[in-house]
């Protein structure tokens, strides 16, 4: 590996500390604006409780109200008033793909569980548990009804096997009509909220109704750290090219005025999606993380509060919305055409291209004819080791050729052993390289290159749902870290050892030795520095990185390691011949050595410095002599 490409090594390492400080900072200020929510909240339900004492000084003679507890409304309509004191029952409606069930309570989804899932500890995996969500419009009519606080009532006669109808009835002979409908082997739910015989109700000055959408969703896979940093709320603007998001992990919140298309409660690898066709008009999103040992094996918390347009004085006011409950599959999720698929990480706009374009065809198209996505992980890493072999060649070639000239390399640094002539130095080893045919870019601009491809396959395996549960080798789940060894009390923030990712450490170790074993560091204490850094702190830093993440993807960086350890071991033993190069250094000795244009206009912009140093020296001279 030569010194371009351990400077490359190095500014990465850099980056990623910097990024997990920056990272850090940010989680310490969400704690601060969550605390500023929370006195919010408390001082609201003050407020609230002060409505409630101010109504009662008014109007004394209320004693329902004096006797009832703070937080129970009492309403001027008497169906309301029952409905408010009802009991709920359970409605289910299944397809080919999930299982839902509905409560007349509130009029909303008790449960959803996705058939053909399991979770890791092969229990049935429900994206709602229940009792674990709330979904409820207010409208005020004429004053707030909150759908979530009234038992509906289930209208058979209206229902089927594929849908269900829910009425709350006023006393005036109107309704607040809930239909879910389950779409035929999909993941996908039509709901269409209806005002029927409202218009004298909903005063005409209200124009919209508030929506509110809060969940807790459980854990559902093995590594709580790598669940949580993939997990997240997205909300999507119209003609947006992507979703904006929340969480990753961290605890956050966010309020905007805009104009939103659908928002998505995000775990690893499924999610719960509501989009409104007609838009939501406003709307605040919140995602809290739960502790890793909580009881109810939760993994986050997140709400939506957001707001609907409405047209007031219409005998009917139909608003349509849509839900998807199920897995986080990039062609399932784009045969939508709402870009529900870019809920999927795929590393960015100058990344994904190459993730949609090559790596899921491929990976689909590899995986009709082979069950092991081990051997698919294989195939895949050996196809893009291929077409990206023409820039890898620059890259281990130049590695080969500066081995090969070691000798002439020891020899410049004992001809130039103090530090002041570190600039001999430098010029002599170009020229030397020069006349070998070296290229100093050759090392480090081809790796650059190759980094897009290394950080789409970083962003592809941990959120592909393909791999999860799948079983290769001694690894139970390609989506999971594979731990050989654990333990109970954490150590250095790890209590297990994932030992494709030791593999893979390792891997790296062993390269770095091998290209480095003929490169002498001299007495340069830069030099000796990055070699450190490429031979052991670069193989550590991976290595704790992705002990939490996916098997499959350390799978892959070990086969990588591996191809091109391969790939340059041919081309040291078959291409590039030491001896030949030696000759072609000897034959140019006393010969000038052709310069490169960066070689050119380093040594024009060397003999400007010089040249304008002398003028200083002049202008100082003559200053002097007139004094």
């Amino acid at each position: 590996m030569d010194r371009n490409s351990i400077i490359g090594f190095v500014l990465i390492a850099l980056i990623m500390m910097g990024f997990f400080g920056y990272q850090s900072r940010q989680v310490k200020k969400q704690m601060a604006y969550q605390a500023e929510l929370d006195s919010l909240a408390a001082v609201e339900a003050y407020r609230q409780d002060s409505i409630r004492a101010a109504y009662l000084a008014e109007h004394p003679e209320d004693t329902v109200v004096a006797a009832l507890p703070a937080q129970t409304a009492v309403y001027s309509d008497s169906l309301l008033n029952a409905a408010s004191q009802g009991e709920g029952s359970l409605v289910v409606l299944e397809n080919e793909k999930l299982e839902i069930t509905f409560t007349t309570l509130g009029a909303q989804p008790y449960a959803v569980r996705v058939k053909d899932f399991q979770n890791y500890d092969k229990s049935d995996l429900y994206i709602l548990r229940e009792g674990k969500s709330q979904l409820g419009f207010v409208v005020y009519a004429p004053t707030a009804v909150d759908t979530r606080k009234f038992n509906f009532q289930y209208v058979a006669e209206a229902s089927t096997d594929s849908t269900v109808v829910m009425r709350l009835p006023f006393s005036n002979g109107g309704y607040v009509e809930e239909t879910y409908t389950l779409v035929k082997d999909s993941y996908s739910v039509n709901h269409m909220l209806s005002f029927v015989g409202m218009q004298d109700l909903i005063p005409r000055n209200v124009g919209s109704i508030d929506v509110d959408f809060a969940a807790v969703l459980p854990r559902m896979e093995k590594g709580f750290k790598n669940e949580s940093q993939y997990s997240r709320l997205n909300y999507y603007f119209p003609d947006e090219k992507k979703p904006e998001n929340i969480g990753n992990g961290r605890k956050g919140s966010k309020r905007f005025d805009n104009r939103l298309e659908w928002f998505a409660f995000q775990q690893q690898f499924f999610s719960a999606i509501m989009r409104a066709p007609k838009d939501f008009t406003y709307g605040e999103f919140t995602i809290d993380f739960l502790p890793k040992d909580n009881e109810e094996h939760d993994l986050m918390q997140c709400s939506a509060s957001m707001r609907a347009d409405i047209q007031p004085g219409s005998p009917r006011i139909d608003i349509p919305f849509e839900f998807y409950f199920g897995p986080n599959d990039y062609k399932g999720l784009k045969a939508y055409h709402h870009a529900y698929e870019k809920v999927i990480p795929m590393g960015g706009a100058w990344i994904s291209w190459f993730t949609k374009g090559v790596i899921i065809p491929l990976f689909d198209w590899l995986s009709k004819f082979i069950k092991s996505f081990g051997i698919i992980i294989l195939l895949m890493t050996i196809f893009i080791k291929i077409v990206v072999l023409p820039l890898a060649y620059k890259s281990y070639s130049s590695s080969a050729k500066m081995q090969a000239l070691k000798p002439e390399l020891d020899k410049i640094n004992a001809k130039y052993p103090k530090q002041e002539d570190a600039m001999k130095k430098q010029q002599a080893t170009m020229e030397l390289y020069n006349k070998a045919g070296v290229s100093m870019m050759g090392g480090c601009l081809p790796m650059l290159l190759q980094m897009p491809i290394l950080w789409a396959m970083f962003r592809f395996f941990p959120a592909s749902i393909q791999l999860r549960q799948q079983p290769f080798l001694w690894a139970e789940d390609l989506s999971a870290y594979d731990d050989v060894i654990h333990w109970s009390t954490s150590v250095l923030g790890m209590d297990h050892i994932s030992l494709f990712a030791l593999l893979m450490a390792l891997s790296m170790f062993f390269y770095s030795k091998a290209t480095m074993a003929n490169q002498s560091t001299g007495n340069d204490p830069n030099a000796q520095m990055m070699r450190f850094m490429s031979l052991y702190m670069m193989p550590i830093m991976m290595f704790f990185i992705c002990n939490n993440l996916s098997s499959g993807l350390s799978y892959y960086y070990l086969l990588s390691n591996l191809i091109t350890m391969l790939e340059t071991w041919i081309i040291k033993k078959w291409v590039v011949k030491p001896d030949e190069i030696l000759a072609k250094v000897k034959a140019a000795e006393g010969k000038p050595a052709p310069k490169s244009k960066w070689q050119q206009r380093l040594e024009e912009a060397q003999k400007m410095q010089r040249e304008m140093q002398r003028q200083q020296e002049l202008q100082q001279k003559k200053k002097n002599g007139k004094r």
